[in-house]
């Protein structure tokens, strides 16, 4: 099944996907981006979900990081 992924870590991208089906947002962060899923701000639609969301045909999940590498705290 196919879904827009859009990545805000570093230059950030956006591009429809191919998933398998019963892909959770769990598992497509682990597959995609490396570090901590508490690090970032994800969104499925424009709304915030839980990791064991299941990604659905067409859905719009984007990726960003709370903080930018090498930022001030």
């Amino acid at each position: 099944m196919q879904i827009l992924f859009i990545n805000n870590n570093g230059g950030g991208f956006a591009d429809y996907i191919e998933i398998e089906a019963g892909t959770t947002v769990r598992k497509l962060f682990d597959a995609r981006i490396s570090g901590n899923a508490a690090d970032h701000l994800i969104r499925v639609n424009r709304q915030p979900v839980a990791s064991n969301y299941v990604l659905q045909p067409n859905d719009r999940i984007s990726m960003t990081p709370v903080k930018i590498e090498g930022a001030n705290s």
